[in-house]
């Protein structure tokens, strides 16, 4: 008799770890690596936003923690991490995902990481378990918050629950390259200068336009600059 041929073990969300202390980053990656087994692999980290973006690029990881504030860039710290990765997915083809991971609990750090794109903030008080679940969580999907942070950002946005998980359900039709031409479109970017900036065709950033305006049902790129600005995209 043959029994059912067993399931193969999930593979580990992969994770790059961002912090500009090195003591905290050792101390993170040894916490998560005794509780989270095999769940988790940590496959990087950097201590600033020039680092940090490279790291993500070439090893293309499932979630990057995250601290909001990192030398370097432009001085947005985090934000500058997440818009210098809006194009990059890991490699499962989907796309990098940001969870903060920060001692700020101030409403306009939660707010500012979340708008670049954070799928979660979480603050440093977090137990080790705890954080390893929410990775875990991030990766496939899920948006995580520290308890009292799920307000500013319900706040912030000026939307229920329900409200948000629309938004999120609209922003999933679109791949992550039509996303990034969507974002430079509705700051007002023409067709040859996303195209210079994304290092691709005029006719491809065409192609983009039309699926997007398709995929959310409007009918030009002012309804669709509307569109982003009034989910707070740009």
């Amino acid at each position: 008799m043959t029994g059912t041929p067993a399931s193969p073990p999930a593979e580990p969300v992969r994770v790059v770890v961002v912090d500009d202390h090195r003591m905290f980053r050792t101390g993170v990656k040894a916490e998560l690596e005794e509780v989270a087994g095999d769940r988790i692999d940590i496959i990087g980290e950097a201590p600033d936003v020039d680092t940090a973006i490279a790291v993500i690029r070439r090893d293309l990881p499932d979630v990057v923690l995250l601290d909001v504030h990192l030398p370097g860039g432009n001085g947005r710290g985090g934000v500058d991490v997440l818009a210098g990765c809006v194009a990059v997915d890991s490699r499962r083809g989907r796309p990098v995902r940001f969870l903060a991971l920060s001692v700020s609990d101030a409403a306009e750090d939660v707010i500012a990481v979340i708008r670049a794109g954070a799928r979660g903030y979480v603050t440093k008080t977090i137990t080790g378990t705890d954080l390893a679940n929410a990775v875990c969580r991030v990766a496939d999907g899920d948006a995580v918050f520290s308890p009292r942070l799920a307000g500013f950002v319900l706040d912030a946005f000026g939307a229920a629950a329900g409200e948000i998980a629309e938004v999120d359900e609209e922003l999933d039709r679109l791949s992550q390259r039509e996303r990034e031409v969507m974002r430079l479109i509705a700051r007002g970017y023409q067709y040859k200068e996303v195209a210079k900036e994304l290092f691709i065709s005029i006719k491809t950033v065409e192609t983009h336009v039309s699926s997007v305006l398709r995929k959310l049902q409007l009918s030009s790129r002012h309804e669709l600059t509307a569109w982003a600005m009034g989910r707070k995209l740009v």
